[in-house]
């Protein structure tokens, strides 16, 4: 027999329920003078509160200044890190960034330097459980928490959610797992957890509130925790107040507590979290977002290649380790991947708005890397060019032959220079127009993985030879030609492709033409202005700017609404690549995207917003002709098989996962032909029946807050398409992306022509990328991303000598020796991991021949 209602609530209520509470926020987003004190204070006043902090670490560095004698103070309360203390530090990443936005390598220098600054301040911290006031989540994180220490995490983020959400899944304790098999104890957002009513940014779990705990109690969580971590400034000290309001009995802890002895203890169900359980939005295509999100990729690419520069310079010169430039290059790129600066990018004074601010960082990060990367190479392209020698840098960690671009010295003709390589043999190149004011030589090189190889730049004509070309058809229409392809721009309609062949799958014809949609077209909704308008509905002027036989390039001109836009098509022999940049030229702010009447600005609380709708951004759309395909997509180390069935919704409680972080691969297995799309940003993708794949290229409009995201300049971006055979990892595309984040930098120096070339790190053909490597002291490290390998053991082979190697953890403890043996003067290693598994080699005391 069923018990009386009653009855039912008098047993729930017996059940002790549970709070995190603390604080998020720091120097950047908002920590005001004195806080430090009122913290102190805080805690002294109630004895039962327990805080977790989220706090940006280089706060301290403020505080210290600011507040001495309050730091003193909080220092004594942090001291006791054991489970009975009353502080935990759940997240200290430096720059509180959402990490489902970044690169991989990005999310584990946020852990690696967030903790030594926060231990620099409080030497016994330790790091057990993660947890974020913001969606800082990524599905990568299990086996970057776990290398680093932790044991547990949350995947809540009740009292902030603009940005978006986790799904609700499961009970009171779950096992996270990761995408490479790691997993990790965590409480997630409860299946029992609904989104909170009139709210466009909480779940039922921001407070204690009597349905949210009966709620989990019947669904059979026995010990419910409810989270909020309060923002820095708000002076409401114990979040639920003193007892007296919300359900009851419900105690305060700090995560390490509630897990160690709240909890049930041990997780009863798997959760193989997917990229996309992580239901986030931002107003993905409006400019300021867009240039943040370009900013921020140009600078993780160039650091990481400054690093690997760097390490093959001390390697191989024994240059000097320029650690101190490489920390400060880093802290700066961390801080310009805060969340705030993708969700308020307008927050701030004029001049000193998030955006503003990324500028600056940014901009810090670029010139420490650039300096790196042109002191190791010796490259400033004032060298006498002739009989210069020309080096040529790969820092990937697979060997490459690719067309470079080699900038040579103002004033001079690169139509009467050419190229030998060791043998002084002569080899094709192709002269082209300036680039950033110098003249430019394109050449075929071949380069070693994560090494360099050396040519010579003579004062010879160059030989004549065959390959790529390109022809204007009667109609107008440009014909561009390599050994990969055959493509047709229409002039009629917009400079869109109307033909692209596929020569090595058979002169596959990818475009479907039955589409009422153009390929490469773009199309949007101008709601001010007569609603949708696509590119293709006017002639364009086409013109080739580059013929061959290395490179190939087209450049489109024409008009979208009065709207000036260039378009320039490139196209390299031996490339998959069809390179594609694009320039629009608005002459005022126009709407674009959903049509939304603002009347004075959005409501918080309306859960439809404008900027969720991609259908109606403006968008490059690629129709193929394909009968079944899948969606293919990349995040932070990890691939993610999209289950949606389409990429579209305009309510903050439907939110869908549609982002790109550096490709998305569109593949029908039927036909076993796919096309993958590679951006220069995060953003965000198109795809659904009858729907083409697309890319965001605008939207202009309403964001958060009501906020208008307005158009206030020109667009400019790059992309490039991928058509292949193959699933997306047979088919090589997140290589693909590695090559064309890190393109072969070509550099003239002085000097003899002396070295064959040389290699420092070689994972060719097993799937592995290099991430990163770093000199400490004598030793090598290696970082390692199984990106498209299966678990097989795979041969990493060195270019040099070790004493000894082993797998580090990212904090640094050992994880596993392993067995070396010289081949050839070289090391050579076997190392096995799972499918996105990555790995650190540490390489004792390392020298090359």
């Amino acid at each position: 027999m069923a018990l009386p209602l009653a009855l039912c609530n008098a047993e729930a209520q017996a059940q002790k329920a549970y709070f995190i509470d603390g604080y998020h926020g720091g120097v950047y987003g908002h920590y005001p003078v004195g806080y430090t004190q009122f913290v102190v204070d805080q805690l002294k006043q109630n004895p039962f509160w327990k805080i977790n902090l989220e706090i940006e670490p280089e706060t301290w560095d403020s505080v210290k200044v600011r507040e001495p004698e309050a730091l003193a103070e909080f220092q004594k309360l942090f001291a006791d890190q054991s489970i009975a203390g009353r502080v935990e530090y759940v997240s200290p990443a430096y720059g509180q960034s959402y990490f489902y936005n970044v690169s991989g390598e990005s999310i584990i220098r946020h852990f690696d330097y967030g903790i030594k600054k926060v231990k620099a301040y409080f030497p016994t911290a330790v790091f057990t459980t993660y947890s974020s006031e913001e969606p800082c989540f990524t599905s990568a994180l299990p086996q970057i928490l776990s290398s680093f220490g932790y044991k547990y995490a949350s995947l809540k983020n009740p009292n902030t959610c603009w940005g978006g959400y986790t799904r609700a899944f499961g009970g009171e304790l779950v096992n996270w797992i990761g995408p490479d098999g790691s997993r990790i104890t965590t409480v997630p957002r409860y299946g029992s957890e609904g989104l909170e009513p009139n709210s466009t940014w909480q779940t039922e779990g921001w407070t204690n509130a009597p349905k949210y705990i009966n709620d989990a109690l019947q669904s059979g969580i026995k010990n419910p925790v409810a989270m909020t971590l309060q923002d820095a400034g708000w002076k409401n000290g114990p979040w639920i107040g003193h007892g007296d309001r919300g359900y009851q009995p419900t105690e305060y802890k700090t995560w390490r507590d509630y897990f160690t002895n709240a909890s049930i203890g041990k997780a009863e169900q798997d959760w193989h979290f997917s990229q996309e359980d992580m239901q986030v939005s931002l107003v993905w295509g409006s400019q300021v977002l867009q240039k943040i999100a370009q900013q921020v990729r140009v600078s993780e690419n160039k650091i990481v290649m400054a690093e690997k520069i760097a390490t093959m310079n001390k390697v191989y010169r024994n240059a000097a380790w320029p650690q101190t430039a490489i920390d400060e290059a880093w802290r700066t790129l961390m801080l310009s991947q805060h969340h705030d600066c993708w969700i308020v990018p307008y927050n701030g004074k004029r001049g000193n708005t998030w955006a503003d601010k990324v500028v600056v960082w940014t901009d810090t990060t670029n010139h420490i890397a650039d300096r790196i990367i042109a002191a190791a190479t010796g490259g400033n392209g004032q060298t006498d060019a002739a009989n210069a020698v020309v080096n040529v840098y790969n820092t990937t960690g697979n060997s490459k032959t690719e067309q470079v671009a080699l900038r040579l010295p103002a004033g001079i003709d690169p139509r009467a220079f050419s190229i030998v390589d060791l043998k002084n043999k002569q080899i094709a190149v192709q002269a082209a127009g300036e680039q950033n004011g110098a003249p430019v030589l394109y050449f075929k090189a071949t380069v070693p993985a994560m090494g360099f190889s050396q040519y010579k730049l003579i004062n010879k004509k160059p030989l004549k030879t065959t390959g790529a070309n390109a022809s204007v058809a009667a109609s107008g229409d440009v014909v561009m030609e390599t050994d990969h392809y055959k493509l047709v721009l229409d002039k009629a309609r917009g400079g869109s492709i109307k033909s692209l062949i596929v020569k090595s799958m058979g002169n596959r014809e990818f475009v479907d033409l039955k589409s009422g949609q153009s390929f490469n077209a773009l199309r949007g909704n101008f709601f001010d202005n007569g609603g949708f308008h696509s590119t293709a509905e006017k002639p364009v002027t086409l013109q080739i700017i580059e013929n061959g036989p290395l490179v190939v390039k087209a450049e489109i001109r024409g008009e979208l609404l009065s709207n000036p836009y260039t378009q320039t098509i490139t196209l390299r022999q031996g490339d998959r690549k069809i390179e594609c940049s694009l320039h629009i030229d608005w002459k005022a702010n126009i709407g674009i995207g959903s049509d939304y009447k603002q009347h004075g600005g959005l409501d918080p609380k309306d859960y439809t917003k404008p900027f969720y709708d991609d259908s109606q951004k403006l968008l490059a759309l690629f129709p193929v002709n394909f009968q079944s395909p899948k969606i293919y997509k990349d995040a932070p180390f990890d691939v993610t098989e999209s289950k949606l069935e389409n990429t579209f919704f305009s309510r903050w409680d439907s939110i869908k996962h549609n982002l790109m972080v550096s490709w998305v691969d569109l593949y029908d297995a039927k036909s076993n032909a796919g096309l993958a799309l590679l951006s220069d940003h995060t953003t965000t993708y198109t795809h659904g029946e009858n729907f083409p794949l697309g890319l965001n290229v605008q939207y202009s409009g309403a964001g958060l807050w009501g906020r208008n995201h307005t158009l206030t300049g020109p667009t400019t971006m790059r992309y490039a398409l991928v058509p292949h055979a193959d699933k997306w990892d047979k088919a090589g595309i997140s290589r693909e992306a590695s090559d064309w984040n890190e393109p072969a930098i070509a550099s003239l120096t002085t000097g003899p022509l002396k070295e064959p070339g040389k290699s420092l790190v070689d994972v060719t053909g097993t799937g592995y990328q290099v991430t990163t490597t770093l000199v400490d002291g004598n030793d090598l490290l290696v970082r390692l991303f199984n990106a498209e390998g299966d678990t097989q053991p795979r041969q990493v082979v060195l270019g040099g000598k070790a004493a000894s190697a082993a797998l580090v953890e990212l904090n640094g403890a050992a994880r596993e020796d392993l067995s070396i043996r010289s081949q050839d003067g070289k090391t050579v290693l076997n190392v096995a991991m799972p499918r996105f598994g990555i790995r650190t080699i540490r390489l004792k005391d390392f020298v090359t021949n």
